[in-house]
């Protein structure tokens, strides 16, 4: 029997309210490194910004462990089979580790030339290199949360993430404050903070899934591979977000200080809310998952459409928030006068994108949890296409801040177009385990 409107509504909400909280967590890991280094002498908060931006191209590009996972889980699931989604979750968390520790092994060597990459030079480099090598050693535990948050969510569980979430930021924020104001570690202080407070977390997870689900410890090396071949499309999806994002730190670095600074800021906004949003979207991926797995594509069209209306109503209530509390932003972040104006500026922006992104994001995880990851690989690359013309009209006409946060529009709105012609058509639900 089809689920009521209010019915439909209740289920979105059971999964996406504790899931926003658990989201927001790593933003706020990082809100609060940014408030916390603010206070250090320049160039530390440039540093982290930069240092950050390859950190979250890494990791992002792991996403495909918790949200793969959350899929594979959802799906055996709704097929009735609890034991085979705990066997893939627990290959999930295999992966995970391995591909943690080969991070470590190729990146550490190379860090230098990666912040350099960024556009960063001097002592600004010197600072970015100490934080993302002491950030490395928190990489596995970073991704074993990944694919334990994504093993719980298929589970149709996310409140247990959220208390998780909250722990581990509760942890950072003290141990940072700790080590970068008590301790005089500066800026690798906070890095130290962040790696204690990931582990943390990450040994949580690793508990619950041998005490609570009894997962089998032995790993298994054929679902191993098969999870890791089927996060391959996610992976290029992924990789092409994260070329965005550094592609538009790099022209922000080279527009100077101030400008870097205040774009880190802003980016930080922008992952905040970018996160809040993404609770719809794991509601949708748990959703989408369970309703095919159980043959019913109807149910999953009827709440994709529902996520929609869901996404942009918390679009246009989070623009609203970001006008509201934008004035006050500049004295949290101990902003100069020039840093204040550009981010000022740039808010409005983020602001006025916020519906689109509803859109976007809740249409990404509906489409990921039906495992239609080879078309989300495909229009990341022609929205990526999108952005670069707009992106090269910034650097051409020696436009600012403003002008760089706008070509991120046209590329939120490129995803737009591309995500939602899919969704509107039938090849993305297929049923079945």
């Amino acid at each position: 029997m089809p689920l009521t409107l209010r019915a439909r509504d209740r289920q979105i909400l059971r999964l996406a309210v504790p899931a926003f909280g658990a989201l927001i967590a790593e933003p706020l890991f990082l809100l609060t490194d940014t408030v916390i280094v603010s206070h250090l002498p320049a160039p530390a908060l440039g540093a982290l910004g930069v240092a950050s931006t390859v950190l979250s191209a890494l990791v992002g590009l792991c996403v495909f462990l918790a949200y793969g996972t959350t899929a594979a889980v959802a799906r055996q699931i709704g097929a009735g089979d609890g034991r085979r989604a705990v066997r893939q979750g627990m290959d999930g968390l295999w992966l995970a580790a391995g591909v943690g520790l080969a991070v470590i092994v190729v990146v550490w060597p190379l860090a230098p030339y990666l912040v350099q990459l960024v556009g960063a030079e001097g002592e600004l480099a010197r600072q970015a290199v100490t934080y993302l090598r002491i950030s490395l050693l928190g990489v596995p535990s970073m991704l074993l949360v990944l694919a334990g948050t994504g093993v719980l969510r298929g589970m149709q569980d996310t409140v247990t993430p959220l208390l998780v979430s909250v722990g581990a930021f509760v942890v950072n924020a003290v141990l940072n404050a700790a080590f970068v104001f008590w301790l005089g570690w500066g800026i690798a202080g906070s890095a130290w903070g962040t790696v204690m407070a990931q582990t943390l977390a990450a040994g949580v997870y690793l508990t619950m899934m041998f005490a609570r689900h009894r997962a089998p410890f032995r790993p298994d090396p054929t679902g191993i591979r098969a999870a890791g071949s089927a996060g391959i499309a996610l992976v290029v999806r992924t990789a092409c977000l994260q070329a965005v994002l550094i592609i538009a730190t790099t022209v922000a670095t080279r527009m100077g200080d101030q400008q870097i600074e205040a774009h880190t800021i802003v980016s930080r906004v922008w992952t905040l809310l970018a996160f809040a949003l993404d609770a719809i979207a794991i509601a949708g991926q748990a959703i989408t998952g369970h309703a095919l797995g159980a043959g019913d594509a109807a149910g999953a069209r009827a709440a994709t459409r529902r996520m929609v209306v869901w996404g942009i109503g918390s679009g246009v209530v989070l623009g609203l928030l970001v006008l509201m509390i934008g004035p006050f932003l500049p004295a949290l972040f101990n902003a100069d006068a020039v840093v204040a104006g550009e981010l000022s500026a740039a808010l409005w922006v983020v602001a006025l994108l916020q519906p689109v992104a509803g859109v976007v994001f809740v249409l990404d995880g509906v489409l990921i949890g039906a495992g239609d990851q080879g078309y989300l690989a495909w229009a990341g690359v022609w929205t990526t296409l999108a952005f670069l013309p707009a992106v090269l009209l910034v650097v051409t006409a020696g436009g600012g801040l403003v002008m760089l946060w706008v070509a991120l529009g046209v590329w939120m709105a490129a995803r737009m177009v591309t995500l939602g012609l899919r969704a509107d058509g039938g090849k993305w639900l297929v049923i079945g385990a």
